[in-house]
């Protein structure tokens, strides 16, 4: 399979920072979202962070504006029907992925290869709402996308050997590595990472220590760049919660109940950076603890 026509649903987070380091392989990008404003911010925001390469001298000017130059943007889904590989990237609600899935089926070449970068929802089960499931398969790239070097490659019950292997030559030609996980709840990076968010949200709960304290902890003593509620933070509250659930209602298992404490964030709309509050306050020059 040739990919050089890249579709990407979403332009939020993750959708911009996929947009931005396959722009930068030299794919040709088509980004959708249903709103023009959250394209328009997600093209000046890659435009940014290009510039930030560049005055690194990670790359060159020349190559920034041959990126920009391969950028385009529309507010009709069905416009990415003509791409040769399209990527979910939309909030991590399945009943939004499938209707997504949905509405672009009819429009798609025979040969468009399906993805979703999904954290922790069933290929298997998305891939069975589409007329493909042996081109369909999970493309899971890392927060933030121009940084984290890994990709995790999951197969669903019906993917077949050709689809893998052109997701595995599209990950080495963006100059990332893949991991290959089974299709079970959260695959391998959430299925570890999750839990020990949501006990570290469990301690705060329990009163064990401070928001400070437990941060601190984890980053000197066990030598985390972040502690794990400024992750969750980072992260996202409700897509944490999210993750949280699906492990929770997909392994049947109570060791995967997600914190009390992490449930009563997400419904007063504290859900990290992205709403300025979660764990820490981020409304003022310095983030300072919430509890």
């Amino acid at each position: 399979m040739t990919i050089e026509r890249v579709g990407i649903v979403g332009a939020g987070q993750m959708g911009n920072g996929i947009a931005h380091v396959f722009a930068l392989a030299e794919y040709d990008v088509l980004m959708t979202d249903i709103s023009e404003d959250a394209l328009n911010a997600a093209v000046a925001l890659i435009d940014r962070n290009l510039d930030r390469q560049v005055t690194r001298d990670l790359i060159s000017a020349d190559a920034k504006a041959a990126a920009m130059a391969r950028i385009d943007t529309t507010v009709t889904l069905t416009e990415l029907g003509q791409t040769d590989l399209i990527i979910e990237a939309a909030t991590e609600r399945e009943t939004i992925k499938t209707a997504i899935f949905e509405d672009l089926v009819p429009h798609l070449k025979p040969n468009t290869i399906l993805t979703s970068n999904t954290s922790s929802i069933s290929i298997t089960r998305l891939a069975s709402r589409t007329d493909r499931p042996e081109k369909f398969m999970g493309f899971h790239f890392m927060n933030p996308v121009p940084i984290m070097q890994l990709v995790e490659l999951i197969r669903g019950i019906a993917t077949d050997e050709e689809t893998f292997k052109a997701c595995h030559g599209v990950v080495e030609r963006l100059g990332k590595t893949s991991a290959t996980a089974e299709d079970f709840p959260a695959f391998i990076v959430n299925r570890i990472l999750m839990p020990m968010i949501n006990e570290a949200i469990y301690t705060l709960y329990e009163g064990v220590g401070s928001v400070q304290s437990i941060d601190t902890s984890l980053k000197l003593g066990a030598n985390h760049p972040m502690g794990p509620l400024e992750l969750a933070d980072f992260i996202g509250l409700d897509t944490c919660l999210a993750i949280m659930n699906v492990l929770h209602d997909g392994l049947a298992d109570t060791k995967y109940r997600p914190c009390p404490l992490l449930t009563k964030y997400v419904e007063a709309g504290w859900l990290g950076r992205k709403s300025k509050r979660g764990f820490y306050d981020y409304r003022g020059e310095t983030p300072v603890p919430t509890r």
